[in-house]
């Protein structure tokens, strides 16, 4: 042990608070919280304490350590918290939301909106989920929006913008589903009262709910409001019937959250599973899988799951049921106090329907690790190749370029301007998903650049509209000018930043990234490098191809503009010629060879006569 760590082991206090133990190199290896700094860190350097592998490799690491000393327990709970997800320490648990799993959002704005996402962002909104049921996220919603009326725009609903009068009533209001808000038809007030029942009835208290909804009906119906009233009723059916959808597991009119965990040490991972139950219904199912569990008991794990998910939820049960206990719950009881305001039970229940619930959440948990297994083991069948993976590493890209898109330009002379689009999909060219484009800004001079604006534009516009399938890479045939001009184009679309952009120069093979003044140079002999060159070469040989088609259909369509002459005579000529440049320099005798003495005369005859007015070409 080096003596700068001695030293602070000997001095540390005895108050709580959070520690972080480093490496060498000042990396944080292990961030946790203690009731006593003091006995807390220096037990991780007590030979006669035993210690699993983990911890031994760990302690092994460590040449510093931070603290960071709290008033109280619930405090270092929630530093604890913050420090992990954001420093993401080795040894510390892994705890990985699904995120395929959608949310019901309710957005931090002025008159806010309510709307299904896979993104949580925290800038103040709640979010309600996840759900595991699409189908069933959908019916929440629709319910949702047919008992209240909410603004479905996206407009900045600020007090000057509504007092100037700069929005109008859009077919939502006429049709009696938005109450007009932006036009100064709904009060804010009004509008969040909408909004707090609906926060009520995503957390499953439905019948407080009702019961609120009941007394303003009958208020309603006294002051002789009755289209008020009818409205109020319609909506109380509404909950009324959702309700009865739900779940009933316990006849008590209580709310639980049951915990529940599954490990497999062999795959180092876990799943921790939470029911929620409102009112004596199940209303939700959340789940997080554990990674990095090597050496971890179950009680920590359970200890990690169940104060991450406490740290980030809005709403405080009455009680809490776990499948194992917790290593010190008095940092999350006193927490939960804090958050509710009054006592939070927290127990492991050992008979009767209780841990009967404790049961069902221990299955779920393991068929979700079972489900992640099955995933693991499909990924490994269709591997990443090589040359994808080597990619990433040369580029020091942050995703794997699985998708690649690549552009090139092809003209003759300026004219005939023509462009590709090309599609790999894990190193291997995926034809159906291949484009083409005639250009239609450039004609004459030949100007590469504003070509390339004009097809990255359209491509990206019409992929935006669309919604995907976005590329994990975007590589454009030329050095910094085409890539500038790719570069602007997609600006111009809004869609600069959603993937990777770099030109491949041809002569010595350099990669550039927009802004950077230096190239990279690829090793000649990586598979990196002869995957973008495959890529350019394709797109290369597809946008020759298609300006070959265009520039035949031309010059075909020229040769039938001559009297007399059909498509089977057209066909014969240029497969014998080849070019249009040959068929006019041919002499009579050599065209009459392949056509026919009557075709060729006729052929001479529109070449030779200045009378006839040629085709521009």
């Amino acid at each position: 042990m080096n003596p700068v760590l001695s030293a602070k082991l000997a001095n540390l206090p005895t108050r709580p608070g959070v520690y972080q133990h480093k490496d060498a190199e000042g990396k944080v290896l292990y961030v946790g919280k203690a009731k006593s700094l003091r006995s807390r860190v220096r037990s991780y350097f007590q030979d006669s304490r035993p210690r699993d592998a983990r911890i031994t490799a760990l302690v092994r690491k460590i040449e510093d350590v931070e603290v960071i000393v709290t008033d109280t327990e619930a405090e270092a709970l929630i530093l604890e918290n913050n420090l992990i997800k954001k420093l993401k320490p080795r040894y510390n648990v892994n705890l990985r939301d699904d995120k395929t799993y959608p949310y019901i959002c309710i957005k931090n704005e002025r008159f806010p909106r309510i709307f299904p996402t896979r993104r949580v962002v925290r800038d103040g909104s709640k979010y309600f989920g996840p759900y595991t049921s699409g189908k069933a996220m959908k019916a929440t919603l629709d319910t949702i929006r047919s008992l209240f009326k909410l603004r479905s725009c996206s407009l900045y609903l600020s007090e000057a913008n509504i007092e100037a009068g700069k929005f109008s009533t859009c077919l939502d209001y006429h049709i009696n589903k938005c109450a007009g808000p932006c036009v100064g038809y709904e009060d804010e007030a009004h509008y969040n009262e909408s909004i707090a029942q609906i926060e009520q009835f995503l957390s499953g208290r439905t019948s407080e709910l009702t019961d609120r909804v009941r007394e303003k009906m009958v208020e309603a119906a006294t002051s002789r409001r009755f289209e008020e009233a009818a409205e109020l009723r319609d909506r109380l059916k509404a909950i009324e019937s959702y309700t009865a959808k739900q779940k009933i597991v316990v006849t008590e009119d209580i709310n639980r959250d049951v915990f529940a965990l599954h490990t497999d040490a062999e795959h180092d991972v876990g799943c921790g599973v939470l029911f929620k139950i409102r009112e004596g219904k199940i209303v939700g199912r959340n789940h997080k899988y554990l990674r990095r569990i090597e050496g971890k008991t179950d009680t920590s794990l359970m200890q990690s799951y169940v104060e991450d998910y406490y740290l980030d939820t809005m709403f405080f049960p009455d009680q809490v049921f776990l499948s194992t206990a917790l290593e010190d719950d008095a940092p999350l009881v006193e927490f939960l106090r804090e958050q509710r305001g009054k006592k939070v039970e927290i127990r492991v229940p050992e008979r009767g329907d209780k841990a009967e619930l404790i049961r069902m959440a221990e299955a779920n948990a393991k068929l979700l690790v079972d489900e992640w297994k099955l995933q693991k083991a499909k990924q490994e069948e269709g591997r990443i190749p090589h040359s994808v993976q080597a990619l990433q590493r040369d580029l020091r890209l942050k995703h794997l370029p699985r998708r690649i898109e690549c552009f090139d330009i092809s003209h003759l002379g300026g004219t005939g301007t023509v462009a590709s689009c090309i599609v790999f999909v894990d190193g291997r060219p995926k034809k159906s998903e291949y484009r083409t484009f005639k250009i239609r800004s450039v004609d004459g001079k030949p100007d590469d650049f504003a070509s390339m604006r004009e097809v990255i534009a359209r491509r990206y516009k019409r992929t935006l509209e669309e919604n995907g399938p976005w590329p994990d890479l975007l590589l454009i045939d030329g050095g910094k000018g085409q890539l500038s001009s790719s570069v602007e184009a997609l600006k111009s679309v809004d869609v600069y930043g959603k993937f990777t952009v770099i030109g491949i120069a041809k002569r010595l093979e350099e990669v550039f990234f927009p802004g950077d003044s230096q190239a990279i140079f690829i090793p000649k002999t990586s598979s990196s490098l002869r995957l973008l060159q495959r890529c350019r070469d394709e797109a290369h040989r597809f946008a020759v191809t298609f300006q070959r088609k265009q520039r035949s259909k031309v010059l075909r369509s020229e040769l039938l503009d001559i009297p007399g002459i059909g498509e089977k005579t057209v066909r014969k000529l240029m497969k014998s010629f080849g070019s249009l440049k040959r068929i006019k320099a041919a002499s009579e005798p050599d065209l009459a060879a392949v056509a026919g003495k009557s075709a060729a005369r006729k052929v001479r005859q529109f070449y030779d006569t200045p009378e006839i007015p040629l085709r521009e070409r």
